[in-house]
């Protein structure tokens, strides 16, 4: 899969399924926000994803980024993978958005560094809601910590959660896990321990986003239905 052509109608049938399963929801397409993965891919491909009327983008790693972020600085930008510490000051320079805070010590130094840098950033925090030993993110109980820890941070606007559910081929398989992270989200907001604006649910990626929108997400972080498979091209 190569061509403007192929990533522009890639783009515009993921946008048509994010709109009927906003449909199915009750809600508006406008209220979903589509972040375009560029893990491995190349700029160029970046810029064709922009041609054809995408304007956010995902990445995994902060130095992988940095050179699609310089050569497309009018994009938004979200980091969605692990963020070691030795590279926040980085990522808060780079990035217009974070997702994957998983931890309250990594919120207070992205806290810190982006307050050196005179920048509000938003955030989200990342749940490991699978309990999955091999992936990121703070166990549910431990969401309540960061909750009362964040509106004394600077530098931060703590926006809502994120998740990653184990992979699985069939979307259903993912809807209790969207659920879950829906009614941890509406949990933290009914109790007065989330911030006004924490209204957010990142979760769907390309085999599941259809779901995860008819469960609530808010943003979905879709890569392979719109640039195509990374094994297909060696990268």
């Amino acid at each position: 899969m190569t061509g403007v052509e192929s990533i522009r109608d890639n783009a515009a049938r993921v946008l048509e399924r994010i709109a009927r399963a906003a449909e199915r929801s009750g809600r508006k397409a406008q209220a979903i926000r589509l972040i375009a993965v560029g893990k491995t891919q190349p700029v160029e491909f970046i810029g064709e994803a922009l041609e054809a009327g995408l304007a956010v983008f995902g990445e995994n790693y902060v130095q992988e980024a940095e050179v699609k972020i310089r050569a497309f600085p009018r994009a938004e930008w979200h980091l969605i993978g692990k963020l070691q510490r030795n590279k926040v000051k980085k990522a808060v320079s780079l990035f217009s958005f974070i997702q994957t805070v998983d931890s309250l010590g990594l919120l207070a130094e992205i806290s810190r560094r982006a307050a050196e840098a005179g920048k509000v950033l938003p955030v989200l925090v990342e749940v490991n809601v699978a309990g999955e030993g091999s992936k990121a993110g703070v166990a549910p109980e431990e969401i309540t910590g960061i909750l009362e820890a964040a509106p004394g941070l600077p530098g931060i606007s703590l926006r809502g959660l994120m998740a990653i559910p184990p992979w699985t081929e069939d979307p259903e398989e993912s809807r209790p896990y969207f659920i879950r992270l829906r009614e941890m989200l509406s949990d933290c907001v009914s109790r007065g321990g989330a911030e006004p604006g924490m209204t957010e649910l990142s979760m769907g990626m390309s085999n599941d986003f259809e779901a995860a929108i008819e469960e609530g997400a808010t943003m979905v972080r879709v890569g392979t239905a719109i640039f195509g498979s990374r094994a297909r091209r060696g990268t």
